[in-house]
């Protein structure tokens, strides 16, 4: 009798946890502003970091997501120094990156792309799911050749792209998070600064203060170096002028839709016109036939939005 009691309460507590599964549905109502804070942070699609969610933690309801907060799958690998969780994976007893919050395993992943092997996907428009999928893909973020169609799947049944909408992605009053380098217990470090961020053409930006160097201002935003002279076209040597227009995110293909094209000015090139109107360089001159390299005359129309005919 005490046996079959005992199984009862087993059923009973299985047939309980199942039913408390978090459904997709949920999971996004969850963790969509968390995912949108993100994109703001980092230019990351919302809609990429919640389809990946999705997947990696199967709606949060993983193991992995539910002891250790891990909603994207990230292994420790040698940089890793926090807490750890191991599991079987591709090989057995694997090592797991383990977190306080799912908000801290959503603001890893954003720290995770920023790695050099997957800088060409801040080249895209942020609306471009389909092209973010693919190239975490071919960047080795997962080794199942269905990866970019199953997240592309997820992002288009759910409607997910709707969260990449620039209404989600404007915020000229936000403030940046202080500099992002070595804490202790969790403290900023008091020499960080706080940096207005602003926003033009849907990308964002800062406005070069006096003394600035591309370390200072990586140090201040938690970037990387590499992120700043390639949103901006350029290399650390170029030198950095007060009140300049400095992008922390890729710039896009085509201006705001107000500016149907630019007369050039004297002083005017290329590269100063793609600054102006958040374009990137390639794009511009693509617009106008141009080969790299030339510089437009005075007078000129320099299309922004359409081929020049």
């Amino acid at each position: 009798m005490k046996r079959i009691f005992l199984i009862l309460i087993i059923v009973s507590i299985q047939v309980f946890a199942f039913s408390q599964k978090i459904t997709r549905h949920d999971y996004i109502e969850k963790y969509k502003e968390i995912a949108i804070k993100e994109m703001k942070r980092s230019g990351i699609p919302a809609s990429i970091t919640l389809a990946q969610g999705l997947l990696e933690s199967d709606n949060g309801n993983s193991k992995l997501g539910r002891k250790a907060n891990n909603h994207f799958g990230i292994k420790c690998h040698s940089s890793w120094t926090g807490k750890k969780m191991y599991k079987d994976d591709d090989k057995k007893h694997e090592c797991f990156r383990k977190y306080n919050s799912v908000k801290e395993s959503y603001e890893d992943h954003s720290e995770f792309l920023k790695k050099p092997r997957y800088s060409a996907l801040f080249d895209l428009e942020i609306t471009d799911y389909k092209g973010w999928a693919k190239g975490l893909k071919k960047a080795g973020y997962a080794t199942n050749p269905k990866y970019p169609q199953l997240l592309i799947t997820i992002i288009e049944d759910n409607e997910l792209h709707r969260f990449d909408e620039e209404k989600y992605q404007s915020n000229d009053n936000e403030l940046v998070a202080k500099n992002k380098t070595k804490k202790s217990k969790n403290k900023l470090s008091s020499s960080s600064k706080s940096r207005k961020i602003k926003t033009y053409n849907r990308v964002k930006y800062i406005v070069v203060k006096k003394g600035d160097t591309f370390a200072k201002i990586s140090k201040d935003l938690g970037l990387m170096s590499w992120q700043l002279t390639k949103y901006n076209e350029t290399t650390t040597n170029a030198k950095l002028v007060e009140g300049q227009k400095l992008y922390i995110q890729p710039k896009r293909s085509k201006a705001d839709k107000k500016y149907e094209f630019h007369k050039v000015k004297s002083g005017d090139t290329m590269y100063s016109i793609s600054q102006k109107y958040g374009i990137k360089l390639d794009k511009l001159y693509k617009k106008n036939l141009m080969a790299k390299g030339n510089e437009p005359k005075v007078g000129n129309k320099i299309w922004l939005r359409k081929q020049k005919k």
